[in-house]
């Protein structure tokens, strides 16, 4: 189970939003329904990049044996101010 303040991975690649499959969030609400989230998406120096809701097939919890990684985003990609 999910929960709120977690940190996720994306399962797909989200491209209206600039995400790819790996891209990593925290949950930052849970729909009462329990089948769609809204994800915080941060850039490394902690300002948001996007919150997008997704829906419980396209995330999953994160596991203690990952890592992050970084990768360049263009300015234009994020719908977050910043």
């Amino acid at each position: 189970m999910i929960r709120e303040f977690e940190p996720v991975v994306f399962t797909v690649d989200l491209p209206q939003y600039g995400l790819v499959a790996g891209d990593v969030g925290t949950i930052a609400d849970i729909h009462p329904s329990g089948k769609a989230y809204e994800v915080e998406v941060f850039r490394v120096d902690g300002s948001t990049y996007d919150v997008v809701t997704v829906q419980e097939g396209q995330i999953r919890p994160a596991t203690k044996n990952e890592v992050t990684h970084a990768r360049t985003i263009a300015p234009t990609e994020s719908t977050a101010q910043g």
